[in-house]
């Protein structure tokens, strides 16, 4: 018994314009996300989830204040609220953006893991024992003591 030949199979359909297939979608999603963060940021929503767990602040804790404050020019008060915003908040925004325009243009997630080598990892291990440091002096009244949850 003989199979007939097999027919070629259909085109799969063009995705939509706005599926994570496409940048326009892709830049859809992260416009989406960052409306939503920019919303709970703007109506105090704590973001933490160790301090929402916990009630006491991580190691990070305040630098999302921090970070705004630096952008209006209150650097005083970016400084109390973490004293390494000045040098972890251009580091964040600088990772996100970079992975946010990849995604939209490639659909890569998390480009940074790409960037390696001895001195990254240097960077990030010192940067990690800067801000635990911080963080337990803070706990011992250094800075101004924790920062308020």
């Amino acid at each position: 018994m003989s199979c007939p030949p097999d027919a070629p199979a259909p085109a799969p359909p063009a995705p939509s314009r706005w599926s994570a297939a496409t940048p326009c979608g892709r830049a859809a999603r992260v416009g989406a996300i960052a409306a939503l963060a920019g919303l709970l940021v703007a109506c105090g929503v704590p973001l933490c989830p160790f301090a929402i767990v916990t009630r006491h602040p991580c190691p990070g804790c305040g630098l999302t204040r921090a970070t705004l404050a630096l952008a209006q020019g209150r650097v005083a008060e970016a400084l109390h609220f973490h004293p390494l915003s000045p040098i972890m908040a251009p580091l964040v925004i600088a990772a996100i953006a970079y992975n946010a325009a990849v995604y939209v243009k490639d659909g890569r997630i998390a480009a940074t893991e790409a960037v390696q080598g001895a001195w990254v990892t240097r960077l990030g291990v010192a940067l990690a024992v800067l801000m635990v440091t911080v963080w337990v002096a803070r706990f011992l009244g250094a800075f101004g003591g924790p920062v308020p949850v």
